[in-house]
């Protein structure tokens, strides 16, 4: 990655100009048995498509803060580069009453309602599957994204000291994000072409640099996995060799 890099959408950039086709983020959802795997080309793209949802359809500005209501997936993980792209500050279980925009899962569609914004749901199905029909008060991501462009330009700068990520009861910006990522990227031992498997959730910094901003940060990958519990041990060894994983964080 490049020294220059001051936000997560710089160290995006940076992966899709290094090398478009490599392995970005793989998922497992070891209850349903789904696996998903994005290449860096892939990933930035369903970005690019969220970013302009966010910007155009949906009025979002810097300064402004979505509360993201959503498990470990690697939709979660598109949520928080969108975010980061346009300038909104991702609030990770943050507070849908105090947000401007709330961004859920099917487990959290009440709660969300107390955003007085814009509301978007997530099945978070297999194949990324729409509802049956909308949740009541939200509109359903899967219906939205598809006809968003390809490519996105912020219509502000994205001020790299400016708040982008809060989780946990700590708020970092974009820098202080970026910096922290390459410390825990080297702690965790990550370098180019590193794999990480990780099993945690993503309701704490460390789950988010394990399962996200580390591996990006070290032009490296991860292999997130959801319910790594449901894995007997064998089973789990058996993934750490199939996926080539370096590095471990459950």
């Amino acid at each position: 990655m490049n020294a220059s890099d001051r936000t997560p959408a710089d160290l995006l950039r940076s992966a899709l100009a290094a090398d478009p086709a490599r392995p970005l983020v793989t998922y497992y959802d070891d209850t349903t048995g789904e696996r998903v795997e994005l290449s860096v080309a892939t990933f930035a793209n369903w970005v690019a498509k969220t970013a302009n949802l966010l910007q155009g359809e949906l009025s979002a500005e810097p300064g402004d803060r979505l509360a993201l209501l959503l498990p470990a997936h690697w939709q979660t993980a598109v949520w928080l580069l969108a975010c980061s792209s346009v300038g909104v500050t991702a609030e990770v279980g943050g507070d849908p009453a105090g947000a401007d925009l709330v961004v859920a899962g099917p487990e959290c569609l009440e709660a969300g309602l107390a955003c007085s914004g814009e509301r978007i749901a997530l099945s978070l199905a297999p194949l990324g599957r729409r509802f049956p029909s909308a949740p009541a008060g939200y509109a359903d991501y899967a219906v939205e994204v598809p006809g968003q462009g390809d490519r996105f330009a912020p219509f502000v700068p994205v001020d790299p000291d400016a708040p982008a990520l809060a989780v946990g009861g700590a708020e970092l910006t974009g820098a202080e994000l970026v910096e922290r990522a390459r410390l825990d990227a080297a702690r965790l031992g990550l370098g180019p072409g590193s794999r990480l498997l990780s099993g945690l959730p993503y309701d704490s910094w460390e789950g988010l640099a394990a399962g996200l901003y580390a591996p990006l940060a070290a032009g490296g990958s991860v292999v997130l996995c959801r319910a790594p519990s449901a894995l007997a041990p064998e089973a789990l060894e058996k993934r750490v060799e199939s996926e080539r994983v370096t590095a471990t964080a459950l």
